[in-house]
C-alpha cells in the first residue's frame, strides 16, 4: 500500500508539475500580446487516510487567471487605441453579432487597437467591436440604464459625415462714446455686424445698432440698441433701452435695462435671448455693474470682446477618445461634436470571469454581476486613448519558475524510478 502509493504520488506531481509548465509556456509565448493576462497554476496536497498507516495523497493543481493584474500601459500613434489605467473594462462584442437578428452579447477587454471597418464600426482585427452609449444631436448623452447591454450599441464612424454647429450663445463687450450722448451731439446710430451660423451651418448676421439719446442739456447717459436679424429678412428681434451709471465707484457700467421688445433681459447673468430664424440664441451683454460687458466710456466706439460658439458646416476629420469615455468628432472648421460615450464595465471579482480568445472575457457566476460605469467614476479608472496595455507577463520570474518547474518535475520521475527499483527489489525475494 505504502509503495504503490508512492508511486501514485509520483505520477500526480509529473502530471503537477506538467500544467505548470504548461501556464509557464502559455504565458511566456504571450509576452509580447497586448492585453494579456497571465496565468498562474497553484499546488494543492491530497491526504488519504490510511487506516493506520501513512499513504502518499500526491498533489492536485488548480489554474486561474488573473484577470486583475495589469500591464504596463504604452503610447501608440492611433487615437482609438484604447487603454485602462485602473479599475475597469471596456464593453465590446464580436462582429458576427452586427449581422444577426438577436441580441449582441456583450464581452470586456482591458485593451484595444480599433480602426473602422468598410461600414465605419470601430473594430478590432480579430473582430471585436467597440460599444459604447450614442449620444444625441446636441452632444448630450442621455441618462442609460447601468446594469442591462440596453443602450450599447457598435460605435460607428462615418468618415464622409458633415455637420454643422449652430451658434446658441453670443457674448458681447463693446464700449460706446459717452460723449455721444452730451447735448450737442449728433445722435448718429452706431451699427455692429455680427455673424452666426443657423441650423444648416448657413452664414447669418445679427446687425446690433445703438443709437443715443440726446439731451437737450446735459448728459442722458442712455442707448437705444435694436437688434436685427438678417435670417429673418432683417427684422427687428428686439429692442431694450440701456441706461449706464456714472457715479465714481461704477461710472461708465449698466446701470438698467428696460425691454421693449424681444426676451427680457437677467440682471444676474446679464443675458437676453432674441428669436432669430433658427430658434432661441442667448446674448450677453454683462450685468449691471459689469465692467466686462456693454460699457460706456471715454468718447470711442469700440467692440472689444465679441466670443460666440458655433461653426460653419465641415468634413470630419479625426476622432478621439478622451479620459471620461467620451468619442469626440473633430471636424475640419474645428468643431468638435460628442458622438458616443464609452462605459467602464466593473464586476466584484474580475478573476472569476470567463476567459475567451483574443483577450476576450465574458460575466459568469463566479464574477458576480456587472455594472457600467462613467470612467473615473465609482472604483474605475480613467480611459486613455493613443495606448495600449502591454502583456502582464514578467519573462524573468517565468523562467525562475520554469526552472524549478524543471527540477520538480525531474524529483518526481526519480520517485518513480526509485519505486520502481524497490518493486524490482521486491520480486527478486522470492528468487
Amino acid at each position: 500500500m505504502t509503495i504503490s502509493s508512492s508511486l501514485n504520488a509520483g505520477v500526480a506531481g509529473l502530471n503537477a508539475n506538467a500544467t505548470k509548465l504548461a501556464t509557464i509556456s502559455d504565458n511566456i509565448s504571450n509576452s509580447s500580446t497586448y492585453g494579456y493576462k497571465r496565468s498562474d497554476t497553484e499546488f494543492h496536497s491530497m491526504v488519504i487516510d490510511g487506516s493506520g498507516s501513512y499513504a502518499a495523497g500526491g498533489v492536485r493543481t488548480t489554474t486561474h487567471r488573473l484577470i486583475d493584474e495589469s500591464g504596463p500601459l504604452i503610447s501608440t500613434s492611433n487615437p482609438t487605441d484604447i487603454a485602462i489605467s485602473g479599475r475597469g473594462m471596456i464593453p465590446v462584442t464580436d462582429s458576427a453579432s452586427l449581422h444577426s437578428d438577436g441580441a449582441m452579447p456583450m464581452y470586456l477587454m482591458t485593451t484595444g487597437s480599433f480602426y473602422p471597418d468598410e461600414t465605419g464600426v470601430l473594430t478590432t482585427s480579430t473582430g471585436m467591436v467597440l460599444m459604447g452609449w450614442p449620444a444625441e444631436a446636441d452632444g448630450n448623452v442621455p441618462t442609460y440604464p447601468r446594469d442591462t447591454v440596453d443602450g450599447l450599441e457598435p460605435v460607428q464612424i462615418d468618415v464622409n459625415q458633415f455637420a454643422g454647429d449652430p451658434t446658441t450663445r453670443i457674448e458681447l463687450g463693446v464700449n460706446l462714446p459717452a460723449t455721444a450722448t452730451e447735448a450737442g451731439a449728433n445722435g448718429d446710430t452706431l451699427d455692429l455686424s455680427i455673424e452666426y451660423f443657423g441650423n444648416l451651418g448657413t452664414s447669418e448676421t445679427l446687425t446690433v445698432s445703438f443709437s443715443p439719446t440726446v439731451p437737450a442739456t446735459g448728459t442722458s447717459n442712455e442707448w437705444t440698441m435694436v437688434i436685427t436679424d438678417s435670417a429673418s429678412d432683417n427684422a427687428v428681434v428686439g429692442e431694450y433701452v440701456l441706461a449706464f451709471d456714472d457715479s465714481r465707484s461704477d461710472g461708465g457700467t449698466l446701470a438698467s435695462v428696460t425691454t421693449i421688445s424681444g426676451g427680457t433681459y437677467d440682471d444676474t447673468t446679464g443675458a437676453l435671448t432674441v428669436d432669430v430664424a433658427g430658434g432661441p440664441l442667448e446674448v450677453t451683454i454683462g450685468s449691471l455693474g459689469d465692467p466686462f460687458g456693454l460699457t460706456q466710456l471715454s468718447d470711442s466706439f469700440a467692440p472689444t470682446s465679441i466670443t460666440k460658439n458655433g461653426s460653419p458646416v465641415g468634413n470630419l476629420t479625426s476622432v478621439e477618445i478622451d479620459e471620461n469615455g467620451f468619442v469626440h468628432a473633430i471636424y475640419d472648421t474645428g468643431f468638435t461634436k460628442t458622438i458616443y460615450q464609452i462605459p467602464l464595465v466593473d464586476v466584484p471579482n474580475p478573476n472569476g470571469l470567463i476567459s475567451l480568445s483574443n483577450q476576450a472575457y465574458q460575466v459568469s457566476p463566479d464574477s458576480g454581476a456587472f455594472f457600467l460605469w462613467d470612467a473615473g467614476d465609482g472604483p474605475t479608472g480613467s480611459i486613455v486613448g493613443y495606448a495600449r496595455e502591454e502583456s502582464a507577463t514578467d519573462v524573468a520570474a517565468e523562467l525562475t519558475q520554469l526552472i524549478q518547474t524543471q527540477r520538480a518535475y525531474s524529483s518526481n520521475a526519480k520517485i518513480i524510478q526509485t519505486v520502481d527499483e524497490m518493486l524490482q527489489e521486491t520480486t527478486n525475494i522470492k528468487r
